[in-house]
């Protein structure tokens, strides 16, 4: 069931986020930018989190959560601890949200328009899967460029 491949795929990569930023030495580094680093770690996990909530937080398991996105890339110095505790609960919103998904759910047309489209569930968790991994490389790249 893919359903389950997902759970465990994005489970990981939340996990792995976690790992990050709970492995910057100094938690002010994850908020460092350059001209040609626009976006802090914390603000990519920030909209990480964000991201997870609202498409499988509101949109699937209709949480009733509302997103931000402005905050997420204008937001600093958040705390590791508010980071954390934020992965944590995205964590449960995509196990909660893919638990309840049957085969012929993935299917269905995904509640809301996708990039101006209408695609099934199964594209847009695909998608949102990859889109989460870029994001997540971002911030490893990010962390161990900081350290050397």
């Amino acid at each position: 069931m893919l359903s389950k491949s997902l759970e465990k795929l994005y489970v990981q990569g939340l996990g792995k986020l976690q790992t990050e930023v709970e492995s910057y030495r100094d938690e002010k580094d994850m908020w460092k930018t350059s001209a040609e680093i626009p976006n802090s770690a914390g603000n990519l996990t920030l909209h990480l989190i964000g991201n997870l909530n609202h498409f499988f937080g509101a949109t699937i398991s209709e949480s009733g959560y509302v997103r931000n996105r402005d905050a997420e890339f204008s937001s600093d110095n958040v705390s590791r601890a508010q980071l954390v505790e934020g992965i944590e609960g995205a964590t449960e919103v995509v196990r909660t949200a893919l638990k309840g998904l049957t085969d012929g759910d993935l299917e269905k047309i995904f509640p809301i328009e996708f990039q101006n489209e209408a695609v099934s569930t199964e594209y847009v968790l695909t998608y949102l899967l990859g889109h989460f991994n870029y994001h997540l490389g971002q911030i490893n790249y990010h962390r161990r460029l900081l350290a050397s």
